[in-house]
């Protein structure tokens, strides 16, 4: 497979960002791949709650198809079949029965990407097959996983996936670029609500927050419950769409990243929050969890902290130098090694590999036959 791919992308979604973390990965990633000269068409179960909240309908890289139900796919069979490589989402409804027809179809490199593989794995575990199931994974050539480390063993062993490869979250820098702008909160936080992300949020910045009631905080994202109790130092915003997320971050002195727990538990699984903070130049505090340091390096391009005290710490006792340092070096690490384009080459790699190694394999079996 040489010259430019014709891929086919059945995902959560590209037109919405609103509630997920899937939108603006894929919009990232799929747009730096077509600038390498691909073709790609984005197949988006069209779905009311998205629907509602439509921030991207046009895209000028790629082609964006909205359908109804699994039996609509059917009007693109041609178009899967003729791919040089199709690739099925996490989370995508139906996505089993996507994940057959694709595997049935396609004549090309059979990829499944997996944006919440800790996530995926737990519900493989208990037997929920929501979006894969274990007799599909040896049917993809590729498992591209948000998950890195030691998983990706786990899923060639325990579930003989071919090839298991690290494809992690990465920013687009042209539309997450470093601000100058006038600082509106000491700790920022963006991301949807988690009930297991909580208790981390109330320890790493409410709790600061009640303790400093001169400093300002946000948190920003859609779905947190009415209930809760925020301190009046900590300003709500119920949605930040990737447009405004420069200037969120560029009035933040610091942001804080929350993981999830089964990605603290799995390791090497980096928000895309990360790089999209690292890019707009603003300093970052983040949980711990195994891995970090193979991504950013603990006390040069990030900050890390299990206690409010830590928190606390930082924001009061930090020089603004310290700061800007800090800052710096973590921009730097992500326009080294966290972009979309250096993920949009990781994929053509991915791909063109395993095009090669199911050639090879077809024509064993014809000498074979």
């Amino acid at each position: 497979m040489t010259g430019g791919l014709r891929l086919v992308v059945l995902g959560l979604s590209l037109s919405s960002s609103w509630g997920n973390g899937h939108a603006t990965t894929y919009r990232a990633l799929l747009r730096a791949f077509a600038a390498r000269g691909h073709e790609v068409t984005f197949l988006e179960r069209d779905v009311p709650w998205y629907a509602a909240h439509r921030d991207l309908v046009d895209p000028d890289w790629c082609r964006l198809v909205l359908y109804d139900d699994l039996g609509a796919l059917d009007r693109h069979r041609d178009e899967i079949r003729r791919a040089d490589a199709v690739i099925v989402g996490s989370y995508v409804p139906d996505g089993v029965a996507v994940g057959q027809l694709v595997q049935d179809l396609a004549e090309g490199v059979r990829a499944f990407y997996d944006i919440d593989t800790p996530v995926t794995l737990a519900k493989l575990a208990r037997g929920e097959f929501e979006y894969l199931s274990p007799d599909l994974i040896p049917g993809y050539d590729l498992y591209l996983s948000f998950t890195g480390g030691p998983t990706l063993r786990e899923i060639e062993r325990r579930y003989g996936s071919p090839a298991a490869r690290a494809l992690y979250c990465s920013v687009d820098p042209d539309l997450y670029p470093a601000r100058d702008l006038p600082q509106r909160w000491d700790l920022s936080y963006l991301g949807t609500y988690s009930p297991d992300r909580q208790p981390v949020l109330d320890r790493l910045l409410i709790d600061p927050a009640r303790r400093c009631p001169d400093l300002r905080f946000v948190v920003a994202g859609p779905q947190y419950p009415d209930d809760l109790d925020w301190p009046d130092n900590v300003e709500r915003l119920p949605h930040v769409g990737p447009a405004d997320h420069p200037e969120f971050y560029g009035v933040s002195r610091y942001t804080l990243n929350v993981t999830r727990a089964d990605m603290v538990a799995a390791g090497w699984s980096p928000s895309v929050r990360l790089f999209e903070a690292g890019s707009c130049g603003v300093p970052i505090i983040s949980d711990r969890w195994p891995g970090l340091e193979s991504i950013l390096a603990p006390g040069r391009d990030i900050l890390l902290a299990e206690s409010a005290d830590e928190v606390i710490g930082i924001l009061r006792d930090r020089s603004e130098d310290e700061r800007r340092q800090l800052a710096a070096a973590g921009r730097a690490r992500v326009s080294r090694e966290h972009t979309s384009a250096h993920r949009a080459e990781t994929l053509e790699r991915y791909l063109r590999e395993a095009t090669s190694v199911r050639g090879h394999a077809e024509a064993g079996l014809l000498v074979g036959s």
